[in-house]
């Protein structure tokens, strides 16, 4: 566990390699989960040796960061980076809000359900219509001060909302939609970020399983309503020349794919999810996968179709 990313302008650092735990609780988004599993998971995330847990209210209304919140507290709470997101107001169906006075009850629940008295990252999960988004940032910045937050972060923010948002240098970190086959982060939105010192982490890095390397070109009807079809026959090409690499290192497509996130230097950490402590584990290797430049080069050229 080596490879470690510092976090904006905040004193937070973590592992490069973090578990996303949509599937942790989250019975509104994947039906059927157990809990046990997903006390399992984050059990099996912290004895690897993971530090990033990211979650969110909306993954089970809450009750992923219940499960999160027993899990930690038989481990050194200040060995774990938790990162929670809030938008969502319960009194109101869940609709999104980021007035002030919200984001500030928002934090003191997800404190509460993750038992901690402070968060390592706090994102607005969504951006609303209406308020200032500085205003917004300003009323984390004063649970920064107070010590209930130590970075803040904003998620699914345009690039504008982005520069809002960040008006008094009070942004440590954007969380958004990234991966090889959705490139839309990079150019005008990364290099703001790196001009401003904030960090990126992508979510759905592996384009939910797409970029794991199990589908075939037999598979299209599953990705229909995302690619056409000559798009996903690229995508297949240029898996094809990932498992060549990962077949050189002795690793898989999915280790590969998140060993190029881990190397690349625009991106801060990436949080796979995982269903089971199995997954978690093939994940983890990812950080023992070390791209040549040429390697690095090559996946990056195979999907610039999709820049």
């Amino acid at each position: 566990m080596t490879a470690i990313a510092k976090i904006g302008k905040s004193d937070v650092t973590t592992t490069k390699l973090g578990l996303g735990t949509n599937k942790v609780g989250g019975h509104n988004l994947f039906p059927g989960l157990k809990d046990q599993d997903g006390y399992d998971l984050v059990k099996a995330a912290l004895d690897d040796g993971i530090q990033l847990i990211d979650t969110a209210f909306m993954y089970g209304l809450g009750r992923s960061e219940e499960i999160i919140g027993d899990v930690i507290q038989d481990y050194d709470r200040s060995k774990i980076v938790l990162a929670t997101k809030g938008a969502q107001d319960p009194n109101h169906d869940n609709q999104v809000s980021n007035d002030p006075e919200f984001l500030k009850q928002a934090v003191a629940d997800s404190l509460k359900r993750l038992k901690t008295d402070y968060l390592d990252i706090f994102y607005i999960h969504f951006p609303d219509k209406t308020t200032p988004k500085d205003e917004a940032v300003a009323a984390l910045n004063e649970l920064k001060q107070a010590g209930k937050i130590r970075a803040i972060g904003v998620s699914n923010f345009s690039l504008d909302q982005i520069k809002e948002a960040n008006k008094n240098q009070q942004v440590d970190i954007v969380e958004d939609h990234y991966s090889l086959v959705y490139r839309g982060a990079e150019g005008e939105e990364w290099t703001y970020l790196k001009d401003n010192n904030i960090s990126f982490v992508p979510y759905f890095p592996l384009a939910s399983g797409l970029l794991t390397g199990k589908y075939s070109p037999a598979d299209y009807q599953k990705f229909a309503k995302q690619y056409s079809e000559s798009q996903y026959n690229d995508i297949m090409q240029a898996l094809a020349k990932v498992k060549a690499i990962a077949d050189q290192h002795g690793v898989t497509v999915a280790q590969t794919i998140l060993g190029w996130y881990i190397a690349n230097p625009d991106i801060s950490a990436v949080i796979p999810g995982a269903r089971n402590p199995q997954q978690v584990a093939a994940n983890v290797k990812a950080l023992d996968v070390t791209l040549s430049e040429s390697e690095y080069e090559q996946i990056d050229q195979a999907f610039a179709a999709f820049k």
